[in-house]
């Protein structure tokens, strides 16, 4: 197969890592993976990882990007690929615009993955126009079906985003320095359970409530302490203000220790006693939480969203209700007192989520042979 993925730009983020875990997966099994995207610090890595990457301004919001129409499709033409897969908005609506006039019985297939809840509107219904939509979650597929049923040509196809279990599993050996390292810069971690809040600070991400319950929980569990891991972006810096300030009203400053940004997640989650995923409205998915799981350490999380879903099927026990403090604390000191060893589920994997999405592929190609004989 000849694949053509097309997104904003290859910087960070969760819909950038999917495109390279994609096109990673692709090249292994032999078949040919291309990427059209704006640019960014990632294409030397998926170039180094077998893809072919083409720079064209996809990324903008705004009127002048269908002036790439006509290209992109001259493009397609010229590189006769078996399916285009759209990851966002602005690049599915030009490959929508320039695959939608070529002939329909030789043209590639169009896939779209649905990364998000995306807001309800003709500019988001995009995402659902494809002739086979990937949901990362139950939470996702059913947003689509509440909210997009009139453009959706079939059932979006859940296929959750995978963990890469070759990066993230605990029977990866520590590097022998971490620990030392990581107390040497925390010296106040030293010799206390870490309970870790990973995400980046935002106001629905659930970094209150999670100073609240360690200032709760400190005069009776006087060995924990509380790790937020995560930046803020440049415009709500003053919200990480916001939550300092907040510990110390609670008397906690001295029991909560925020580490900014990390790119050693791994071990944070190896050393970690507990891991929480506490976002107050639905998220898509998140990975905090199948990360966590892989690496076999218990995670508790609101019963919402995506999170939710993983939780469910990996380590139910660490469910909340949404938004109960009481039940979040009982719930600590529960499993605080267990010595739970969480697995995860095979189907939130990235080697199950590469064949599931290359199956969906070769179904896709097999029923266009079909259609033309």
């Amino acid at each position: 197969m000849k694949v053509i993925q097309l997104l904003p730009a290859l910087n960070a983020g969760g819909v950038e890592r999917g495109t390279l875990d994609m096109a990673r997966a692709l090249v292994q099994a032999g078949h040919e993976s291309i990427v059209v995207s704006n640019g960014g610090r990632l294409v030397e890595q998926l170039e180094m990882e077998g893809s072919r990457h083409i720079a064209l301004p996809v990324h903008k919001k705004s009127l002048a990007s269908l002036l790439q129409v006509r290209p992109l499709r001259r493009l397609i033409c010229d590189l006769r690929p078996d399916v285009l897969h759209v990851r966002s908005r602005v690049p599915a609506w030009l490959t929508y615009l320039a695959w939608r006039k070529l002939n329909p019985t030789t043209r590639p297939r169009l896939v779209s993955t649905a990364h998000g809840l995306y807001s309800i509107n003709r500019y988001s219904a995009i995402m659902a126009r494809s002739e086979q939509v990937i949901a990362i979650s139950d939470c996702v597929r059913d947003y689509l079906i509440s909210n997009y049923a009139a453009d959706l040509k079939a059932e979006p196809e859940v296929i959750y985003r995978g963990v890469d279990t070759e990066e993230f599993s605990a029977q990866i050996p520590a590097p022998t320095d971490w620990l030392e390292n990581a107390l040497g810069e925390f010296p106040e971690l030293r010799d206390r359970r870490w309970l870790v809040l990973p995400g980046r600070l935002s106001r629905w991400k659930g970094q209150e409530d999670f100073i609240a319950m360690i200032a709760a929980l400190v005069t009776q569990q006087k060995d924990i302490h509380g790790v937020i891991i995560g930046g803020a972006e440049k415009n709500k810096q003053h919200y990480a203000q916001e939550l300092r300030a907040l510990a110390t009203k609670h008397g906690v400053a001295d029991r909560i220790t925020f580490t900014g940004h990390r790119s050693d997640m791994r071990e944070w989650y190896r050393q970690a006693t507990l891991v929480y995923n506490l976002s107050r409205k639905p998220e898509p998915f998140g990975r905090t939480v199948i990360e966590a799981l892989a690496m076999e350490t218990p995670v508790i999380g609101y019963d919402i969203g995506g999170p939710a879903e993983s939780l469910r099927a990996c380590f139910p026990q660490g469910l909340v209700e949404n938004g109960n403090h009481s039940q979040l604390r009982e719930k600590t000191i529960e499993l605080l007192k267990a010595t739970a060893s969480p697995k995860l589920s095979q189907e939130f994997t990235l080697r199950e989520q590469a064949h599931r999405t290359l199956a969906l592929y070769e179904r896709l190609i097999k029923q266009r042979s079909e259609t033309a004989t």
